[in-house]
Parts: C-alpha cells; sequence; structure tokens
C-alpha cells in the first residue's frame, strides 16, 4: 500500500513539473519572450561570429585578414597570375598533368566536360555548342530568339584552329588549358569556384583526349 501511494506520489509530481514546462514555455501572445530556457549556453556560442564586433583585436573586427602568404585549409594554390604572362608561364611550366591518365580520371573528367564545358565547345571540342546555335524560347511575353554564343575555336587537331592567344588550339599545354578554365578568357568565364583544382585537372585530361582527333 505504502508502495502504491509512493508510485502515485512520484507520477503526480512529474505530471506536475511537466506541466510547468510546457505552461513556462507558452508566450501570452504579446511578446517575444520563449518562457523559461533550458541550458542556455548551448544556444549562445562562445565563438566570436565572423560579423561581430571584438574588443580583442585593437581594430574591433573578429574576421581579420589572413598573413600574406598563407593557405586556408583545403585551398589549393595556383601560383600564376591572371594575366597573359601568367597564362604563357603556366603552358611553359606545367606541360603534363599532375594527376596520372587512368580510365577512371577520363570517365569523371569526361562527365564534367558534358556538364560545364561542351554546352559551348560542343560535346568533340568543335566549338559547335548548343548556346552557339539559334534557339528560342516561348513564354507569358511570347516566343523570341535567344542570344547566340560566338562559337569558340575547335580543339582537335584535325581542324588546325588558332587560338586568340597565339598557337593551335590542339597544342594547348596542360597549363594553359587549367589557366583558362580556373580564370576564364574572352566570353568563357572563371570556373575556379564551380569546379575543384583536382576536377579541372581531369577535364584538363579529357579535353587533351580531344585535341588528338
Amino acid at each position: 500500500m505504502l508502495a502504491m501511494n509512493k508510485k502515485n506520489f512520484l507520477g503526480t509530481v512529474c505530471a506536475a513539473v511537466a506541466l510547468a514546462a510546457v505552461v513556462s514555455a507558452c508566450g501570452d501572445g504579446t511578446t517575444r519572450s520563449t518562457g523559461l530556457e533550458f541550458s542556455r549556453n548551448m544556444y549562445d556560442p562562445i565563438a566570436f561570429n565572423p560579423d561581430q564586433p571584438n574588443k580583442n583585436f585593437k581594430n574591433g573586427i573578429t574576421a581579420q585578414t589572413p598573413p600574406t602568404g598563407t593557405t586556408p585549409i583545403g585551398f589549393t594554390r595556383f601560383d600564376y597570375e591572371n594575366s597573359v604572362e601568367g597564362y604563357e608561364l603556366a603552358g611553359a611550366e606545367i606541360t603534363v598533368n599532375p594527376l596520372t591518365v587512368t580510365e577512371q580520371n577520363l570517365k569523371e573528367g569526361h562527365a564534367l566536360y558534358v556538364t560545364y564545358c561542351a554546352v559551348c565547345h560542343g560535346p568533340e571540342g568543335n566549338g559547335d555548342g548548343t548556346i552557339t546555335k539559334d534557339r528560342e524560347v516561348e513564354d507569358s511575353r511570347g516566343k523570341r530568339a535567344l542570344e547566340n554564343f560566338p562559337e569558340p575555336p575547335s580543339y582537335q587537331k584535325s581542324a588546325g584552329t588558332p587560338s586568340s592567344r597565339g598557337g593551335q588550339m590542339s597544342e594547348l599545354t596542360a597549363g594553359k588549358i587549367f589557366h583558362t578554365i580556373t580564370y576564364g578568357w574572352n566570353s568563357m568565364g572563371p570556373h575556379a569556384s564551380q569546379i575543384s583544382p583536382e576536377d579541372r585537372w581531369k577535364v584538363v585530361m579529357y579535353v587533351q583526349e580531344l585535341q588528338k582527333k
């Protein structure tokens, strides 16, 4: 009997605590209060947010400029500037792809090429991508033609197409192709933010296969 009373008492206490917690967490509809909070330090981070003022630094800014020459974690540095001189230097110093030519790398390079490059350069690198052709769209404003992009030069050796920066497209070195993917050139925008350095080398590998045709 005593044990039964203890169980009933504990059950009543637990129910009362639960009810109090629910009621205290409810607002009255007129304030922004969230009621009582448990373990507030789980919500408020100890570390500063990048945009918060910070008295620990003389300039009062949390997001400090990294020291000159440092490299962020996960970032691969490309030590060639975005210029014609940088392009030529990359072409002269990087003549071999740092990745090993394998069936898997070529397969992934092809997939990346189709995703990012074929729309302009064409599936076989002939410069006949879909956005270089006549296209039209129809919507609530009616039917209208879309702007055509200029055809890029063909990569293929058989086409004998010269590069706008000199030499044949089929003779571009790995460094020149990588530099162009990274920084862009003419109508082609930079792809460094879209394609990782390793994947860029896979694209280079596939493009150099197209150069052989």
